[in-house]
């Protein structure tokens, strides 16, 4: 049995919470009870379901979700594209969690730069970290780093205005192609083919416009290596890019293609069947006079960019065939696309995390259920870093809707609750204790109060127009919105 093997009593989990000393008074060495202190490292979905899944369960508890930026609610603020309402709806539902009185928010607070793992050993009895996946997964292929190839990740950050990336984007290209077909691929080619004013009753701020209202491109050409049947649209995103007045979606026939592997997924998944027949549709009909024209390729593996001068010129692909599997393999036979920039949509990274260990290839801390896996020991038992789990993306990788982090959050929690009667003590564990801490260090801290200012300035902001919001970029200026300290 390892230090954080589960505790049970005939298979029911007593409420979790923790004795100490009393260190004053005349009862000084009597026992008292006080809230399991929890910290949740990453305020977006992953964090806020696995506060959730805390106060659902039958333990007392005190958290804390430390968040790096001034503002909470990670991707679905910085990671969704602007004209999906539906998706940042989401937010109604992490606004109630958050407005429990269990639950504090501090942001603007960088984890291993303001505050590290053993600062927060101090203060809480257990930690957890949900910080997400917001870097680009690599694409090995030669040209890659050529001026006019980008990560999706970065564009996504612009046009979502994020504090931390550049005002400006270049969006010279007439045409472009995006890698990849997954959800991310979508955004970006969608937000690629709209104009600026159609985005604009989106919350997208003033900066974004401009540059939108500048772009260049009428020809977006997205490409997959396999076929219909593999693509990881989700329908109704698919279905969203045939909205548009402007845009024209434009799928080859001979794209149209199964093999046994794919006729298999179509009958054991109805999202993998409606794609493929939203995209038979659209093989189809008659090509329409929209002005924008967006390309679905199937069955063509980026194989190089091409380049002069050290810009992006074009785009070659190899053409694939189905094996029998689904899977694809090459053909010998390669294309070359005339395009003057390139996106990879290919996948995210989680960053490294200090003093936590982590898996280079897969972009995940190394972890059991959540609780994080240091090594083996001689006879094979794992070892755990005590009191320390992870939950989301960082801990399974970018896989999965946003959904899928309430089970994964459930998982993490009911390990660390069953681990909770082990937890050592925290020293400090007075919630004041942390934010003597915090202000010591002279760290412009946010609050959930802040939030409602930022969000009411915002809302403020966009009213004249009548649109629903101007997010605010400029870390300063979401500060100064925020008045921080203030509760």
């Amino acid at each position: 049995m390892t230090e954080q093997s589960a505790v049970e009593d005939g298979g029911v989990r007593e409420p979790s919470v923790v004795t100490q000393a009393s260190s004053s008074g005349p009862d000084a060495h009597t026992a008292k009870t006080r809230p399991l202190r929890i910290a949740i490292v990453g305020a977006g979905p992953a964090g806020i379901y696995a506060a959730d899944a805390l106060m659902k369960s039958d333990a007392e508890v005190s958290i804390d979700l430390y968040e790096r930026m001034p503002a909470p609610f990670g991707l679905i603020r910085y990671g969704v594209a602007p004209d999906h309402p539906r998706i940042k709806g989401i937010i109604t539902a992490l606004h109630k969690v958050l407005d429990k009185p269990q639950v504090r928010l501090l942001g603007n607070i960088d984890y291993g730069t303001d505050i590290t793992l053993d600062d927060l050993r101090a203060f809480y009895d257990a930690v957890i970290f949900s910080t997400g996946a917001n870097a680009d997964r690599a694409l090995p292929i030669p040209g890659i780093d050529l001026d006019g190839s980008y990560g999706a990740a970065d564009f996504v950050s612009w046009y979502d205005g994020h504090p931390d990336v550049p005002r400006t984007w270049p969006l010279e290209a007439e045409k472009v192609a995006v890698l990849g077909v997954g959800n991310v691929a979508l955004d970006v080619a969608r937000v690629l083919a709209k104009t600026g004013d159609e985005l604009l009753p989106t919350e997208i701020p003033p900066n974004v416009y401009k540059g939108l209202v500048a772009n260049k491109a009428v020809e977006v050409h997205v490409f997959g290596r396999r076929g219909p049947a593999q693509a990881k649209f989700t329908p109704l995103e698919l279905r969203e890019l045939d909205h548009s007045p402007t845009i024209e979606v434009i799928v080859d026939p001979e794209d149209i293609d199964y093999d046994e592997g794919s006729e298999a997924a179509r009958r054991h998944s109805k999202q993998v069947d409606m794609v493929a027949n939203t995209l038979e549709q659209w093989a189809i009909r008659d090509a329409g006079d929209r002005p924008h024209k967006l390309f679905l390729h199937f069955f063509e593996s980026p194989a190089e960019i091409l380049g002069e001068n050290g810009k992006v010129v074009g785009l070659r692909t190899e053409r694939t065939e189905l094996d029998g599997t689904g899977n694809v393999k090459g053909t010998g036979v390669f294309k070359d696309w005339d395009v003057q920039a390139v996106y990879r949509a290919v996948g995210y990274l989680s960053q490294n995390l200090t003093n936590l260990p982590f898996d280079d290839q897969a972009g995940t801390v190394p972890n059991e259920a959540g609780r994080v896996l240091i090594d083996e020991n001689a006879d094979g038992a794992a070892r755990y870093l005590p009191a320390t789990y992870v939950t989301g993306w960082i801990k399974r990788g970018p896989v999965g809707l946003i959904g899928h982090t309430k089970g994964d959050a459930n998982e993490t929690i009911a390990c660390l609750l069953d681990d909770a009667p082990g937890f050592t003590p925290a020293e400090r564990p007075d919630p004041e204790a942390v934010i003597e801490f915090l202000e010591g260090k002279g760290i412009p801290f946010t609050t959930w109060a802040g939030w409602y200012r930022l969000d009411a300035h915002e809302r403020s902001l966009g009213e004249p127009e009548g649109r629903e919001r101007v997010k605010v970029v400029e870390r300063e200026d979401m500060l100064r919105a925020s008045e921080p300290h203030k509760v």
